[in-house]
């Protein structure tokens, strides 16, 4: 049999291309998918187990009833997930706990309710999309309401004393309302008219009985969860000393009832500077004071060495 030049190369390049496949198909047969390195790797995240029983200002919450054990579950995962947030909350507690539990036990309310605080603003001066302001975001029209001041140059709702003062009178309020701690904190979520329509409605009384929107139905437990991680953050993995607090900051108290033109000035009468009296007092909106109406103010100075004593 006779082969032409062109049926020679065709046959070559046949050839040629059929072992060029048969080297890939073996590769790719002696190709194994690498085996994952599991020697240290530990679980992505754990599931933070809920307790057989917990309490809220010491009533009992429901956790036989699946719906309440599953909400708790969820709000507790999300706060111990929460790392930076939660982590500096349970700092900031080391400063301003000791100042909300004294006016607490002082008007009769359960030292729980501090944790209410950490759910509004994270224990910060915050303000809301919606403009609620402070630590216990009170917004404007509740609080002038309630008598406190607030205007170009004072905000009240910023001082943490009259705050806590204005949140303890309305929980003794809603108690008396509701004839439940519980109920009294959903309130200040929902206000009295939202939570008493859904009462009117459902002839329910009892928190976890009411279909609530979405924001006061994980309220509660909200602030029940914080509660459990910040009263034993080491538990929910938070390796937090108490040398790792937050200290509060010294200070004396000085009564002002008269216009102050420069509060820069002011503070340098008292060794320190603008930047830490405005810590101290961030109720104090301009850096002075016209105080036409010769109102007393409690202004906060600190002691010496404030700022040192406060980072041991």
């Amino acid at each position: 049999m006779k082969f032409t030049s062109g049926k020679v190369f065709i046959a070559l390049l046949i050839l040629l291309s059929a072992g060029f496949v048969f080297t890939l198909l073996v590769s790719a047969g002696e190709q194994q998918p690498a085996e994952p390195d599991n020697e240290e790797s530990g679980p992505v995240a754990v599931s933070w187990s809920v307790p057989e029983s917990v309490t809220f200002a010491g009533e009992a919450l429901p956790l036989q009833n699946f719906d309440t054990r599953e909400s708790l579950d969820r709000e507790l995962n999300a706060t111990a997930y929460r790392h930076g947030s939660t982590l500096l909350t349970i700092k900031r507690s080391g400063r301003y706990f000791p100042e909300i539990e004294k006016i607490l036990n002082e008007y009769g309310v359960p030292d729980d309710f501090k944790y209410l605080a950490c759910a509004e603003s994270d224990l910060s001066n915050v303000i809301s999309p919606r403009g609620a302001t402070g630590y216990w975001q009170i917004m404007e029209g509740t609080g002038r309401e309630s008598g406190m001041i607030i205007n170009r140059e004072i905000d009240e709702r910023y001082d943490l004393d009259k705050s806590t003062r204005f949140a303890c009178k309305y929980f003794l309020k809603a108690y008396e309302r509701y004839g439940s701690w519980t109920m009294a904190a959903a309130s200040y979520n929902n206000g009295f008219n939202g939570l008493s329509e859904q009462i009117d409605i459902q002839k329910e009384t009892n928190y976890y009985d009411l279909l609530l929107n979405e924001e006061t139905a994980r309220y509660i437990f909200r602030i029940v969860a914080l509660k459990l991680v910040m009263s034993e953050p080491a538990k929910y993995g938070f390796n937090i000393s108490s040398g790792e607090l937050y200290k509060p900051v010294p200070f004396h108290e000085v009564k002002v009832d008269t216009a102050v033109s420069s509060f820069e000035q002011f503070a340098r009468q008292f060794d320190t500077n603008y930047k830490i009296l405005k810590f101290l007092n961030p109720w104090l909106r301009r850096p002075f004071l016209t105080n036409s109406e010769k109102r007393e103010y409690i202004i906060r100075v600190p002691e010496k060495d404030a700022r040192i004593q406060a980072g041991l």
